[in-house]
C-alpha cells in the first residue's frame, strides 16, 4: 500500500476567504499565514470546495495571487460537483500546471447560487453526479495526472456507505478521508482493513454543533464535554490510520503540545 503524503500524518484543513468578506486583505493574509505555516511545520494543507455551501474563492485563485508554493506532497485539493463544467475542466488543468497531485473527490453542499454540473455534462447517463462520477470523468479526461481520494460518512447507515465506498474505488479512488470520528467506530475498523491509505476526521474545536452540521446527524450524548486534544490522543490509540484529517484545529498555539511525530505514531506513543 503507498503512502499518498509526505512524512507527516497531519492533513490540516484551511478555508480560503469568503466572497463576502468585507476585509479580504486580512482574510487572505490569515489564509497566507496558516498556508505557509503548514508547510514550514511539515503537514499537508487541505483546502475544502465551497465549503458547507458558501461561496468562498477557490484554492487555486487564492494560491496563484498569493504566489503560494505547491509541494505535491503537501497539498490536498478539493473538487465537488457544484461547478460549471467549463470551470471545472478549468480547475483541473491549473492544478496539474501548479503541480497538484492529489485530489478529493465528494459530491459537495450545494446552494442557490452554486451552478451543479449535470451528467450529460461529464458524458454519463446518470441521475445525477456524484463523487463516482467526477471519478470516472478525472481518471478519463486527465488520466494519470492526479491521485484521488474520497470521502467516508461512517455516521451513514454502514452497509449502504461501504456499497458506496466499493463503487468509488472501482472508480478510482485510491485514498479515503472520514467524517471525523469520536472514539470506537465499528465503520472505521472495517475499512481500516482494507488495503489503501485511510486519513481519519479529527474535529479539533469545542464548537460541537458545527461538528453535528458536518457529519449531517445529531451526535447527542457523544458530545457531552467533549476534549478535541483528548479526542485525537485516544483515536491514536485506538486506530493505527495513514493519518489523520484535521477539521478547525488552533492556530493560536504550539502544535508540538498536540500533534504526534510519525516516529511516536509508530512507536504507539501516547
Amino acid at each position: 500500500m503507498s503512502k499518498v503524503f509526505g512524512t507527516s500524518p497531519y492533513i490540516v484543513e484551511i478555508l480560503t476567504p469568503r466572497q463576502s468578506e468585507q476585509d479580504f486583505e486580512s482574510a487572505l493574509a490569515r489564509f497566507r499565514e496558516r498556508y505557509n505555516r503548514i508547510v514550514e511545520e511539515g503537514h499537508v494543507v487541505s483546502v475544502p470546495d465551497n465549503p458547507m455551501g458558501s461561496l468562498h474563492f477557490t484554492a487555486l485563485e487564492v494560491l496563484q495571487y498569493e504566489e503560494l508554493p505547491v509541494r505535491p506532497d503537501q497539498f490536498l485539493l478539493h473538487l465537488n460537483s457544484f461547478h460549471r463544467k467549463v470551470d471545472f475542466d478549468d480547475m483541473l488543468e491549473q492544478a496539474d500546471s501548479l503541480g497538484v497531485r492529489n485530489i478529493l473527490c465528494i459530491s459537495g453542499d450545494g446552494g442557490p447560487r452554486l451552478p451543479k454540473l449535470e451528467p450529460e455534462d461529464l458524458g454519463f447517463d446518470t441521475k445525477a453526479v456524484t463523487a463516482v462520477e467526477l471519478l470516472r470523468y478525472i481518471e478519463s479526461s486527465f488520466p494519470g495526472r492526479f491521485t484521488l481520494g474520497v470521502a467516508f460518512n461512517q455516521y451513514e447507515p454502514l452497509d449502504h456507505e461501504l456499497a458506496k465506498l466499493d463503487a468509488k474505488i472501482a472508480a478510482g479512488a485510491r485514498f479515503v478521508a472520514t467524517q471525523p470520528v469520536i472514539g470506537e467506530d465499528e465503520g472505521i475498523k472495517r475499512i481500516l482493513r482494507r488495503d489503501m491509505p485511510v486519513y481519519l476526521g479529527a474535529w479539533m474545536s469545542r464548537k460541537i454543533h458545527l461538528l453535528e452540521d458536518c457529519v449531517g446527524y445529531p451526535m447527542g450524548d457523544a458530545l457531552e464535554g467533549y476534549n478535541p486534544e483528548e479526542n485525537l490522543r485516544r483515536l491514536h490509540r485506538l486506530y493505527k490510520p495513514d493519518g489523520f484529517y484535521l477539521s478547525l484545529l488552533a492556530f493560536r498555539k504550539a502544535w508540538e503540545d498536540v500533534l504526534m511525530s510519525q516516529a511516536e505514531m509508530v512507536s504507539g506513543g501516547s
